[in-house]
């Protein structure tokens, strides 16, 4: 047993965990740990807000399905910490945030820089500890982790006060604990499962509707041997786009807001689905009686929390989903059910893929959205990794930009947070240097954390942003031509600032494409540069995105393009 500060232990502890790297900004309550990165083998990645470390973790999070850590100190630094711990949370995102906080004897004492981080974050983390002495760190550490990890990923906070983090104690780093009352795994229940089965066999118009859950426990094959096996289509949500190959014949894209026409429609249509690792989501799903009153679900996620939330669910398969359709695969297998002829419903599915897909209409314009996520789908390996920010291009990807290799597009959906996807890039980056990462952008998104490409040029981090500018905030500008007659407020940005110069400032690529031609140079420039790359993309500032489910409405009503 060695006797170290709470600083040191804290290092130890990450290191012991297979931490390579954190994403921070100093400050006065946390700088014993700071000190120890002179000592220890941990990357220190300098952000240049808190909230982009914390995004970095979560975009390092959900590529690596390790936890991303960040760094902030005590006060405004933890708050400023917030949205990115929401976001996770929210997402379901493995993250670890280490906070610094006032010395013990001075808490609640209105401290400088002090604030109760944990009453406010409480509700937004799976789990927060706040040790109090220093012998507690390796500990707290390993639980963190290992909360953070399991079951539902989610973000766990530690916060550790500037005296604990200075005091030296005798260290016991455990490998064996015990968390009461958390028990993450369990394995899913063979009768509800053959239960599934029996109903999905005995339905005329079935549909798999994969979600986020599918992502985050790599449940590609089994997803793709169910669909094949019983020759089921496959919709996803939102935050289930990637999980199943989008070029697939039985492939019909996300549902919801701003789904696929051909999806919702088959998803309106269905008497059967299977939801696999999907909260249902408003956004998804539209009005929950609308889209439960003539379908069977069966649901399957880790989380019973979920189960029968926002949905009424006929079978519930709790559990790893991975393991979950892992035994339903065996089970198909043992009675030896495989479809291998097109019934009416699967020919109908696939008419009604090709009917959209050919005669949805498009911005006429050269540089409409879809030709453009067209392009950077045709010149970018199947590998790469895409973020998204939030508005209009988040939702024009949805549509336009198929993911071929599963688990590779990641965006902020359950909170919907802007400025997410250029931090989460470079996390994304970090945690995969051997594949393209790139950030489809709006000019108001990136606006909100673009003094990470400080980060990203410094550190040699070069991700590329494909930044779809309409010198507006283009969603909310949509909803006010769509719901309050065209009386826009608050969402003209002017040409301001000039992006190009802009990245160039930073030390980055700037460059700006104004015609298919100069895009399609500009992304193989982006592609082979060594420092991070802005594609600053002028677009009509009119262009909506459709399809469209206004909210309080069903997938059926569809608002599409006249």
């Amino acid at each position: 047993m060695e006797t170290m500060t709470g600083a040191k232990a804290l290092m130890t502890a990450m290191e012991k965990e297979g931490v390579k790297q954190v994403f921070g900004l100093p400050g006065g309550a946390n700088l014993p740990m700071y000190d120890e990165f002179a000592r220890c083998n941990i990357r220190h990645i300098l952000v240049r807000h808190e909230q982009s470390a914390a995004h970095m973790a979560d975009g390092f999070g959900r590529v690596s399905r390790k936890p991303g850590v960040c760094f902030a100190t005590s006060g405004p630094g933890a708050t400023n910490i917030l949205t990115g711990i929401a976001t996770a949370q929210a997402d379901s995102a493995p993250m670890v945030a280490i906070t610094g906080q006032v010395p013990v004897a001075m808490i609640g004492r209105d401290a400088f820089q002090e604030s109760d981080i944990i009453g406010m974050a409480n509700p937004c983390v799976k789990y927060a500890f706040q040790p109090r002495t220093a012998q507690e760190i390796p500990s707290v550490v390993k639980k963190g982790f290992y909360i953070a990890e399991t079951g539902r990923p989610g973000p766990v906070l530690i916060d550790i006060p500037k005296d604990v983090q200075q005091n030296e104690a005798p260290m016991e780093f455990p490998e064996i604990f015990k968390i009461r009352g958390y028990h993450p795994y369990s394995d899913p229940d063979i009768v509800n499962v053959e239960r599934a089965i029996d109903m999905l066999l005995s339905s005329q118009k079935p549909v798999i509707l994969a979600g986020g859950g599918t992502i985050i426990s790599s449940a590609f094959a089994e997803l793709q041997a169910i669909a094949e096996t019983l020759m089921l289509p496959v919709v996803t949500t939102f935050k289930g786009k990637g999980a199943f190959p989008e070029t697939h014949p039985l492939s019909l894209g996300p549902i919801g807001m701003h789904g696929h026409a051909e999806a919702n429609k088959i998803m309106s249509e269905a008497d059967c689905v299977l939801a696999i690792g999907t909260r249902f989501s408003d956004r998804s799903v539209g009005t929950f009686e609308a889209f439960e009153k003539n379908l069977k679900i069966i649901h399957m996620d880790v989380d019973p929390a979920e189960i029968g939330k926002n949905q009424t669910t006929q079978v519930a398969v709790i559990g790893d989903v991975k393991v979950s359709l892992r035994v339903m695969v065996k089970l198909l297998l043992q009675k030896a059910i495989k479809k291998t002829e097109e019934n009416e419903w699967v020919k109908h599915v696939k008419e009604t893929r090709a009917y959209w897909r050919e005669n949805l209409k498009l911005h006429p314009g050269e540089m409409g959205a879809a030709k453009l996520l067209r392009k950077l789908r045709e010149l970018l390996p199947k590998e790469s990794i895409i973020t998204t920010e939030v508005g209009q291009h988040q939702m024009w990807a949805s549509l336009f930009y198929d993911v071929i290799q599963p688990g590779t597009f990641f965006s902020s959906t359950g909170l919907g947070t802007m400025g997410w996807g250029f931090p989460a890039a470079i996390g994304a980056k970090v945690a995969r240097p051997d594949v393209p990462v790139v950030d489809i952008a709006g000019d108001g998104s990136f606006s909100m954390t673009e003094n990470s490409l400080a980060t990203a040029v410094l550190e040699d981090i070069p991700v590329i942003v494909f930044l779809l500018n309409n010198f507006t905030l283009g969603m909310v500008a949509q909803w006010q031509r769509t719901f309050y007659d065209r009386r826009m407020i608050g969402v003209d940005q002017g040409k301001c600032p000039d992006y190009v110069k802009l990245a160039q400032s930073y030390g980055a690529q700037g460059i700006r494409a104004q015609s298919m031609d100069e895009l399609d140079k500009a992304i193989k420039d982006a592609l082979s540069s060594d420092v991070a790359t802005v594609i600053d993309i002028p677009i009509d500032p009119e262009e909506d995105v459709l399809p469209f489910v206004a909210p309080g409405t069903s997938l059926k009503d569809m608002i599409l393009p006249s």
